[in-house]
Order: C-alpha cells, then sequence, then structure tokens
C-alpha cells in the first residue's frame, strides 16, 4: 500500500478525508520448459516429440490473525462461449481443451454414424447416450478438474477437457515452450498435466514464489506420451466389443 502526503490549503478547520490509493499489483512474464523423463528419472532428456503441456496457478492463502485471507487479490474466470468438441473420422478435434469453469461445451456428431460420449473419472462425469450425425449435445464443466472423455463404441477415440478456475495457464508449444503474461506477484500453487499422463494419473503440483527476481518455472519433467495412457475400459467398465460393421451403431445415416 503506497501511502501519499497531500498538502491543504483550504479554509482553517477543515481537513480533507485521508485517502489511501490502491496501486495495481506488480506483474511479470513467467516462462518455463517442459523436457520428457527418460526411464533414468529427470534430469535425462528422451530425444523425443515433446507431449502437449497445460500449467496453472492457483493462488496460496495465508492465515493472519483475521483467519486465512487471500495473498494476492482474487483470480476469477468467466464462462467461455463457442466451444466445440467435435467428433470427426472417428476422433475428437481438438484432443486436448482448457476451458474456465462454468462454460458449456458441444458436442458435434459430423460423422456418418452413431457416438455414445462419456466421461466417468475424476473431473465432469456424464453420458451422453447414443446420437446420430449431424446431431449435437452440450454439457457444463461446471467445477475444475480433468476429465477424460471417451467414446462407448468407438475406443481409439479420447479427448481431454481441463477445467481450470483461474486465468494464468498455459499450453505448450511443439518446442515446449511455456509463457504466461501478467502474473501478479504472490505464492502460487503449480499444477501440471500433459498428454503422458492417464486417467489413474493426478496433475502434478508444487509451490512457488512469483517475484520481481524470481519469475521462472523452470524445466517441467513430464513421462511421455505413448498412448498407454489413454487405454481404458468401457462405460460399464468392460473390455469393448470387437467391432461389428453390419451393426446399426455404424450403419450410415441417410
Amino acid at each position: 500500500m503506497i501511502w501519499v502526503a497531500m498538502l491543504w490549503t483550504g479554509a482553517p478547520g477543515l481537513h480533507p478525508q485521508a485517502t489511501t490509493p490502491s496501486a495495481a499489483p506488480a506483474t511479470t512474464a513467467v516462462r518455463g520448459r517442459v523436457e520428457v523423463i527418460n526411464a533414468g528419472g529427470p534430469g535425462k532428456t528422451r530425444h523425443e516429440k515433446i507431449p502437449v503441456t497445460v500449467v496453472w496457478l492457483t493462488p496460496i492463502t495465508t492465515t493472519g490473525a483475521g483467519g486465512e485471507t487471500p495473498a494476492m487479490p482474487s483470480l476469477s474466470v468467466t464462462p467461455a462461449t463457442n466451444l466445440r468438441l467435435v467428433q470427426k473420422n472417428k476422433s475428437f478435434e481438438p484432443h486436448i481443451l482448457v476451458v474456465p469453469a462454468g462454460s458449456l461445451v458441444e458436442f458435434p456428431n459430423r460423422d456418418p454414424f452413431f457416438h455414445n460420449v462419456f466421461s466417468l473419472f475424476e473431473g465432469k462425469k456424464f453420458n451422453l447416450g447414443l446420437y446420430e450425425a449431424g446431431t449435437s449435445q452440450t454439457v457444463r464443466f461446471d467445477r475444475p478438474g480433468i476429465s477424460y472423455i471417451f467414446c462407448n463404441i468407438h475406443p481409439e477415440m479420447s479427448a481431454v477437457v481441463i477445467t481450470i478456475a483461474t486465468p494464468l495457464y498455459a499450453v505448450s508449444n511443439s518446442d515446449g515452450q511455456l509463457s504466461l503474461a501478467g502474473v501478479p506477484y504472490g505464492r502460487y500453487v503449480l499444477h501440471v498435466w500433459s498428454d503422458g499422463m492417464g486417467p489413474e494419473t493426478q496433475p502434478l503440483t508444487r509451490s512457488l514464489m512469483i517475484a520481481e527476481n524470481a519469475s521462472s518455472l523452470g524445466v517441467i519433467w513430464v513421462p511421455a506420451a505413448n498412448g498407454q495412457s489413454m487405454v481404458h475400459k468401457n462405460m460399464y467398465g468392460r473390455d469393448y466389443d470387437e467391432p461389428t460393421p453390419n451393426s446399426s451403431v455404424y450403419e450410415q445415416q441417410h
């Protein structure tokens, strides 16, 4: 807080109200780099494609005389609009979607056959049932979490919706670089999710301080995305049936 002293030149006996203008919090750009863990552990880089990695920051609260108070101005998010996970060519597009909490996501079916989209994991749990080509369903992702999304007919289909309640997040580029702009100074929990993780794996977390002389995430080590992380059962907890092209769920829609 900056206190501003003012010289009063008005009439005797009159005094201005004390003012305590609040300065905008100091912010900085925060950067980091993603590397893939080798079997030997962190510090041994695999020479392979860097998996898409998402990081986000949530403020750490401090305990004072009045109880828990935010360590910095509260961070809020506004639900986004026009978000879609399109089903096309027996895949979801995009494969990874980051959404603010409260956002509505549309699931249009642009394949010429039925799909049955579901998620039964840590994030939003839902089952959209069978719906045909040219139709669409919607889901509101109303709380933070990682939603692993599959189709109950096509086991090769998978997507991930990461629901967050902070505007401070970044998605790595193809070189593994991360950048978050306008991060207020303060203490945070860093959350890390990477495409090499699966439904049974929680995001990695660690605490850090962001300040004038401490604005780097450093190297973030993540597992390789080898495809095994998305191996899953159907929504009944059983192995998928063998494809039966003559079944009605595979018929072309007219």
